[in-house]
């Protein structure tokens, strides 16, 4: 008779504890938000920030690629709980149909204000993926149109709002990309019209353009 071989186990996930006093479920020290399974759906469809399974439950690779998912869009905290912030951030990128954009020929600064998103394109195709924005709030509307960056200054001065404007690119009436010096996902409050962006999408947005280069914008922000 030939020796029995035993099964391999599956390898099974650790069992979620509970952060003392809570009741929150924690793996590894990650708390398990209120919408894990959705969250997991569209980092997966973002792809990008590591393996993540579907299946609504707290993993320690869920956790990490839920904190690098937070971290790259300014998120706070880091913690890889999947809240509603992160839900909302997620879910409009996912969402934004970067075909919706009518570009150039060159490069074309796109700008979703509905789902308050912006990328890049060039002869068509994305070379900035859509990120996060904040337009403005409600009684200084961004309009949407058409439009066409007119001036750059690396550090401009606002002088109405006594404030600095980092990587500032103007395309219409004071409006412009720039750098923001509040909480990007601060809801209450918004922009004066300017399209606020956080500083490694300033910086990128800089990079890549230039006096003269296409700006679209779309839709309408919610509440303006």
């Amino acid at each position: 008779m030939k020796p029995s071989r035993k099964p391999t186990p599956k390898p099974t996930r650790p069992a979620p504890t509970t952060t003392p006093g809570t009741g929150t479920p924690t793996v590894a020290g990650c708390p398990q938000g209120q919408h894990q399974r959705a969250v997991e759906t569209y980092l997966t469809r973002l792809g990008g920030f590591g393996a993540v399974t579907v299946d609504g439950r707290q993993s320690a690779a869920d956790c990490a690629a839920i904190k690098k998912f937070q971290k790259r869009y300014g998120i706070r905290p880091v913690e890889g709980r999947a809240g509603p912030t992160t839900l909302d951030v997620a879910q409009r990128l996912a969402t934004t149909d970067t075909t919706r954009c009518k570009a150039g020929t060159g490069t074309t600064f796109c700008v979703d204000l509905t789902r308050q998103t912006v990328w890049a394109l060039r002869g068509g195709k994305v070379i900035m993926a859509p990120t996060v924005t904040r337009t403005g709030m409600s009684g200084y509307r961004t309009p949407a149109g058409t439009y066409a960056v007119n001036y750059r200054n690396p550090k401009e001065w606002s002088n109405p709002y006594e404030v600095w404007l980092p990587y500032w690119q103007h395309f219409t009436q004071g409006m412009g990309f720039h750098e923001t010096t509040t909480y990007l996902h601060d809801k209450s409050i918004g922009s004066h019209g300017c399209v606020n962006l956080l500083h490694a999408d300033a910086v990128r947005m800089w990079e890549l353009g230039k006096v003269g280069t296409r700006v679209v914008l779309i839709g309408r922000r919610p509440g303006t």
